[in-house]
C-alpha cells in the first residue's frame, strides 16, 4: 500500500511544503527514512514505531519505507513525526479512508503517543498559508500562536489517536478559534522615569530617540544613572502594531523563546545580551542558521551594557545589521535572511577608571589608556548611533528632592502621538520611523530653510561631519519637529539635533 501525507520544513522563515511517501511491502521487517533526513528526523522511526503502538494501532510488519519529497532539501527537526506516523497508519490500514491531502501535519510524537508542541509554528503556518495551504493539524501546546493566523483552519491536538479519529470523521474537533490583536496594556513598570531624579536632558535624548527609533549612546562616570535611564526605556515604549507584532512572534517561536501560553508578543522585546556574547549569539548562526539577539530584539530595543567590553569583532558585525536592518546569515547548506530592525542602546564610561570629566572624582587613567578604550568602538560605528548623550551625575540634592518627576506612562503618550504621525506620513514608503528613512524620503520630509541649511552647513564644516552624519542629524532633527507637532524643521530643530551628537568624543 502507498499513501501521501504532507508536513512542512522550515529554513529560515520560510516554510516548505513536504510530501510524505509511505510504502509498504512484504518481507523481512525494515523501516527506513529517505529523502536527506537529518539525526532528528532518523531518530523519528522509534518515536513513531512506539507511539503508533501505545496508541492501540497496529504497526506493519513488513518493509516500511519513507520518502520525504523533495529529496534534494535537508529536512531537521521533529515536524515530521505526525505526518509520518499518519501515512504508516493510513497506509497499513482502512483507519482512515477520507482524502487528508488538503490538510498539512506538523508535530513531535511522545513514545505514548501524545503530540508535543515544536517550535516556529507560527512562521511555519504563515508561511505555507502564503502559498495556498488553508488546513493545518498542529499540536495542542501550540494552539495560541494559531489563535492570531488569520484565513486557516487550524486543529490543535493532543495525541495522535485524537488526530485519526478527527481525519476518520470518528470524533470531528473543533477548529481553533482566531480572536483579535490587542496590544498589550501596559503594566506597571519597576523602572520608570518618575525614580529617575534630575538627567532632564537625558531624558528628553531618551523620548526623542524612541519616539524616532533612533540609536544612543549613553556616556557617563559609574553612578551617573546610565543604566537605569536604559532600564526605563520598555516603559516608554510604542504601542506594537498586529504586523509587528506577527513579524517578532515568528521569530521567537523558531528560536523557542515565545514566553508559554502568550501565543503572540505584544510588547516590544527588550534584549540584554552578556559583554561575552559571541558573533553568532549576536548575530546568528550556528550549524542550522538560527536568529541570533539582534533579530530577537527586532522591534524593540538591544541595549549594550558598558559597550567597550564588548569583543571588537561582534560590535562591529553590528554595522551591516543597524544600516541595512536585516541580517544575512550565511552557512555551508544554506543562506538565510533575518529582520534585524533594532534600536541599539549603549552605555560606557569615559574612561576605563570612569572618571574622566568629573567634578567629584580624579582619573587616574593616561591619555593612551583612555584613547585605547575610546577606539574600542570604531567610527564607523560610532557615526551609526544618532545620539551620543554625555550623562552627568546627580547631585544630593537632586537625590533628596521631593518634587515629582515625570512619569514614564505620559512620555509614552507623546511617544504614541509621535510614532502616530510617522506611520500616516510613511504609509507608502514601506517604513515606519524616521530612522528608517533613506535619502529618497530624506529629500521629501526633511526640506530645510534657508536658515535651517545655515546651520546645518556650519555644524558639517565645523565639526567634520561625514554625509552618514548628516543624514543622521536630518532623521533626528525631523523627530524633534514631529514631537513639537511641526511640519517642517525649524532651525531650533536643527541645533539640538546636532547638541545630541558628542562630537568631541567621536573625533576623540
Amino acid at each position: 500500500m502507498l499513501s501521501k501525507v504532507k508536513g512542512l520544513g522550515i529554513i529560515g522563515l520560510t516554510a516548505f511544503e513536504i510530501e510524505v511517501e509511505t510504502d509498504i511491502g512484504s518481507g523481512l521487517p525494515k523501516f527506513d527514512i529517505v529523502g536527506l533526513p537529518d539525526a532528528a528526523v532518523k531518530e523519528s522511526r522509534e518515536r513513531v514505531r512506539s507511539a503508533i503502538k501505545n496508541s492501540g494501532k497496529r504497526f506493519p510488519a513488513g518493509v516500511v519505507t519513507v520518502n520525504l519529497a523533495p529529496a534534494d532539501i535537508k529536512k531537521e527537526g521533529a515536524y515530521l513525526d505526525l505526518p509520518i506516523a499518519l501515512g504508516i497508519v493510513k497506509a497499513s490500514s482502512d483507519i482512515i479512508k477520507n482524502d487528508i491531502s488538503d490538510y498539512l501535519f506538523i508535530g513531535e510524537l511522545s513514545l505514548d503517543g501524545k503530540i508535543r508542541a515544536v517550535k516556529g509554528i507560527m512562521p511555519l503556518i504563515i508561511s505555507a498559508s502564503a502559498a495556498g495551504n488553508k488546513k493545518f493539524i498542529i499540536p495542542y501546546d501550540n494552539a495560541e500562536e494559531a489563535k492570531y493566523i488569520e484565513e486557516t483552519e487550524v486543529y490543535a491536538c493532543k495525541s495522535l489517536n485524537e488526530v485519526i479519529g478527527h481525519l476518520s470523521g470518528i470524533a470531528p474537533i473543533d477548529a481553533v478559534e482566531h480572536i483579535e490583536y490587542v496590544p498589550a496594556s501596559k503594566r506597571e513598570y519597576s523602572d520608570d522615569l518618575k525614580y529617575v531624579k534630575g538627567q532632564s536632558t537625558a531624558k528628553r535624548a531618551l523620548e526623542v530617540a524612541v519616539s524616532g527609533g533612533h540609536n544612543i549612546l549613553l556616556v557617563g562616570a559609574p553612578g551617573a544613572g546610565k543604566t537605569m535611564l536604559a532600564r526605563c526605556i520598555p516603559s516608554i515604549m510604542p504601542d506594537m502594531s498586529f504586523s509587528e507584532a506577527l513579524e517578532t512572534t515568528k521569530i521567537h517561536s523558531l528560536a523557542g523563546v515565545l514566553k508559554g501560553g502568550a501565543g503572540i508578543v505584544s510588547e516590544r522585546p527588550f534584549f540584554t545580551p552578556h559583554h561575552t556574547a559571541s558573533n553568532v549569539a549576536l548575530i546568528g548562526g550556528g550549524s542550522s542558521a538560527k536568529p541570533g539577539v539582534i533579530s530577537l530584539a527586532h522591534n524593540g530595543v538591544l541595549y549594550l551594557d558598558e559597550m567597550p567590553e564588548y569583543p571588537r569583532s561582534a560590535l562591529e558585525s553590528l554595522r551591516q545589521p543597524l544600516e541595512d536592518r536585516f541580517v544575512t546569515v550565511s552557512r555551508a547548506r544554506m543562506t538565510v535572511e533575518y529582520p534585524a530592525s533594532f534600536m541599539l542602546v549603549g552605555s560606557m564610561n569615559p574612561c576605563p577608571c570612569g572618571n574622566y570629566g568629573s567634578a567629584n572624582a580624579e582619573c587616574r587613567c593616561s591619555a593612551s589608556q583612555i584613547e585605547k578604550y575610546r577606539a574600542r568602538i570604531s567610527g564607523p560605528l560610532l557615526d551609526r548611533i544618532d545620539l551620543q548623550i554625555e550623562v552627568d551625575g546627580v547631585t544630593y540634592d537632586d537625590l533628596a528632592s521631593k518634587s515629582d518627576e515625570e512619569c514614564s506612562a505620559d512620555v509614552r503618550k507623546r511617544v504614541n502621538r509621535t510614532r502616530m504621525i510617522q506611520r500616516e506620513r510613511f504609509e507608502e514608503d514601506g517604513i515606519r520611523t524616521n530612522s528608517e528613512m533613506k535619502e529618497k524620503q530624506l529629500e521629501k520630509y526633511c526640506k530645510l530653510s534657508p536658515e535651517s541649511e545655515a546651520i546645518m552647513k556650519m555644524s558639517f564644516d565645523s565639526l567634520g561631519l561625514s554625509a552618514r552624519g548628516r543624514s543622521r542629524i536630518l532623521k533626528v532633527a525631523r523627530t524633534i519637529a514631529d514631537m513639537s507637532l511641526e511640519e517642517n524643521i525649524q532651525p531650533e530643530h536643527i541645533l539640538e539635533a546636532v547638541g545630541y551628537r558628542n562630537f568631541s568624543f567621536a573625533k576623540r
